[in-house]
């Protein structure tokens, strides 16, 4: 069998959070009564005029910024015309050969290095209707409160070469999306969607394999099971001496298999023409700028410093950085520069994820503060308390915003690490308990597990265990 590439080129469709829709005032919400936030505007009514939302450039322009792309400030929104019964004006207003937003790029991390895809463009459109089928009524019946929800769409050009980065690159947009508060990306809601583009062809090859496209895939691990089933679909067309039609499929996540749908139509199926009932889109310089400047620092560079400059794992890095109350607690505390940044971030991806998961709650909805969490930890770090204490002190702060300290004083957690005290200690221990002793000389090893424990006890837990093991050793060995 011949070694083959695989590329893949991706289609993010988001829909942005406005409160209206993007050509009327209706309101823009998930999960109203059926047909119940519609207009003659969004119905497609004849004789209605649309107008331009304008907070729906604005998002899109934040995107364009985070994405390096070339803001479009004069540009222009077109028809694209196509029938289909949740369109009911039979067109969809989008934008053809002037986007808002082109020639980006977004960098990400995978498997610990950097990747760079390119960003063909962003535009804005608005979104068609439902259909919806049940088993109580015959046929479908259409749901118009979706038509003329803000979109936009984020295409790349085909420089992904693995269903790994694909699933990178996707959760990178959505974590961005969600940082600079244009889109929920409830998937479940279908807020983020993707249509997938999967060729094949032989390794070194000048020219890419013929394409297919998989529309609507609504889950990043169903765009990952696509990407593969797909490639593994073309090259065994290919191995058979076939060859690869250019069509767009449907991804059947349950079955795990792409259908066909229809031969794939190219652009000017579409019968694209500037939309006449639209005015020019128009953008100063000066809001481009502030736009730019309203960006937060993003989760992909955020991924990138703390790796590089604070020594974290990338898949530890991703976990704090993709969550934003996540990242904002780690950013406050080791900008207060008390304690070891690895400490940090495992207290973060452990206890705390623990308390938030098992509660519901947030982190900005606990009364954790970044200096509490760094007093806590500095505690520990000091051999001041142990560990198993420190989860005691931490279920305390995490409810009702104690000081650490006057919590380990109250509860009495401090550990002593007095030498003079621990090696009285060990003497009496191993005093009482010559079968262990003899069992340790003897090559059993969890001898001496045992003897610290009982150190442990008689302390009452309160001798630094650290030095508790290091004393017991030390005495054994003498």
């Amino acid at each position: 069998m011949k070694d083959y590439e695989i590329v893949v080129g991706l289609e993010v469709h988001a829909e942005l959070n406005t409160d209206s829709k993007i050509y009327c005032n209706c309101k823009n919400a998930f999960g109203l009564e059926v047909n119940s936030q519609v207009c003659p505007v969004c119905m497609g009514m004849p004789g209605t005029l649309p107008t331009l939302n304008s907070k729906v450039v604005d998002y899109a322009i934040k995107m364009g910024h985070a994405l390096n792309c070339k803001i479009n400030r004069v540009c222009k929104q077109d028809r694209k015309n196509y029938f289909y019964p949740d369109l009911p004006k039979a067109y969809q207003i989008s934008q053809a050969d002037v986007p808002l937003c082109e020639n980006g790029c977004l960098e990400f991390m995978v498997d610990g290095e950097i990747k760079k895809v390119r960003i063909t463009r962003i535009h804005i459109e608005e979104d068609a209707g439902k259909l919806l089928h049940d088993e109580s009524f015959a046929g479908s019946l259409v749901d118009l409160n979706r038509c003329g929800v803000p979109l936009i769409e984020i295409v790349s050009e085909p420089d992904i070469r693995s269903s790994a980065e694909a699933k990178a690159y996707l959760d990178t947009i959505k974590s961005i999306l969600q940082y600079i508060g244009i889109s929920d990306c409830k998937m479940q809601e279908g807020s983020i969607r993707c249509d997938v583009n999967v060729s094949v062809n032989e390794k070194g090859a000048k020219e890419f394999g013929t394409r297919s496209e998989m529309k609507n895939v609504n889950s990043f691990s169903a765009a990952v099971r696509g990407i593969e089933y797909e490639a593994k679909r073309q090259i065994e067309v290919l191995e058979a001496g076939g060859t690869v039609a250019q069509e767009t499929r449907r991804w059947d996540d349950a079955k795990g298999v792409s259908v066909v749908m229809r031969s794939k139509e190219d652009a000017q199926d579409y019968r694209y023409f500037p939309e006449p009932d639209m005015l020019t889109i128009v953008v100063d310089e000066e809001r481009v700028n502030k736009l730019k400047e309203s960006l937060p620092e993003l989760p992909n560079i955020k991924i990138k410093r703390y790796v590089s400059e604070l020594g974290l794992s990338q898949t530890d890095a991703v976990l704090i950085a993709e969550a934003m109350d996540k990242s904002r607690l780690f950013d406050e505390a080791v900008a207060l520069n008390m304690c070891s940044a690895k400490n940090i971030s495992n207290w973060i991806l452990g206890d705390i994820s623990k308390y938030v998961n098992e509660t519901g709650k947030t982190i900005d909805e606990t009364e954790l503060t970044a200096k509490n969490l760094c007093v806590l930890i500095q505690q520990i770090e000091k051999n001041v308390i142990s560990n198993s204490a420190g989860k005691k002190v931490f279920q305390v702060i995490v409810e009702d915003g104690s000081d650490p300290l006057k919590v380990i004083e109250e509860k009495g957690l401090a550990q002593n690490s007095d030498t003079g005290f621990i090696e009285e200690l060990v003497k009496e221990v191993l005093a009482n308990n010559e079968k262990s002793i003899n069992d340790y000389k003897n090559g059993k090893t969890n001898a001496l597990g045992y003897l610290v424990g009982q150190c442990m006890k008689a302390s009452k837990g309160k001798a630094n265990p650290g030095l508790v093991k290091e004393t017991v050793t030390k005495m054994l060995n003498d």
